[in-house]
Parts: C-alpha cells; structure tokens; sequence
C-alpha cells in the first residue's frame, strides 16, 4: 500500500520560513519522481515544484522560483519543500505526489497523493 505523508505545515508570518516534508511508503521511492502541489480555497489545485527521481532535474512554478527550493533524500524515502519569504498568496493545502522517473507539472500525471498539510501565511 502506497502511502505520502506530509508534515510540517503551520501559520506563520509573512516574510518568514517554513520546510514540509513528505515521507513515502510503499514504492521504491528512488524509481519516482515526486512534485509538491498546492489548493487554495476556492481554486484548482496547482503546480508548486517537482524534482525527478535522481535529484537533478527540477521544475518550480514561476512565482515561488528564488524563494522555494525541493531536495530529496531517497535513503529516507522523503521529499522536502523549502519555503523562504513566504507570502500571504502562499496560504494554501500542500499536497505531495508520486510519479514514475519524470518530472511533469500536471496534476493528472502523477499517479499516489498525500492527504495534505495547511501552510496560512498572515500579513
């Protein structure tokens, strides 16, 4: 059984920093790429960045570039999200997801989803 576990979410201020993790199970998690996503209430689900299976290609959504980055450690099976400066428009539900080998962006190519972690950003 597959399993994605978030952690690490909270509030904070603007301005500041936080780091999610995202502990996986169930796969041979070196064979994955694995994506950081993002829902704001009311909105669709969105890209934030993606890292593939060997840590040397990654992918981030334009607005978070320079102020987010993404690191895996496969010998603990889990993927990490940096988050500097964050914003108020960085308040969402994060969500990590698994996909075989490549990096993509969309929400449809990636096949096993964690249950979330809250990140609210105040001004």
């Amino acid at each position: 059984q597959v399993q994605l576990v978030e952690s690490g979410g909270g509030l904070v201020q603007a301005g500041t920093s936080l780091r999610l993790s995202c502990a996986a199970s169930g796969i041979t998690f070196s064979n994955y790429a694995m994506g950081w996503f993002r829902q704001a209430p009311g909105k669709e689900r969105e890209f934030v960045a993606a890292i593939a299976w060997g840590g040397s290609v990654t992918n981030y959504k334009d607005s978070v570039k320079g102020r987010f980055t993404i690191s895996r450690d496969n010998a603990k099976n889990t993927v990490y999200l940096q988050m500097n400066s964050l914003k108020p428009e960085d308040t969402a539900v994060y969500y990590c997801a698994a996909r075989l080998l490549r990096v993509e962006v969309g929400v449809r190519d990636y096949d096993y989803w964690g249950q979330g972690t809250q990140v609210t950003v105040s001004s």
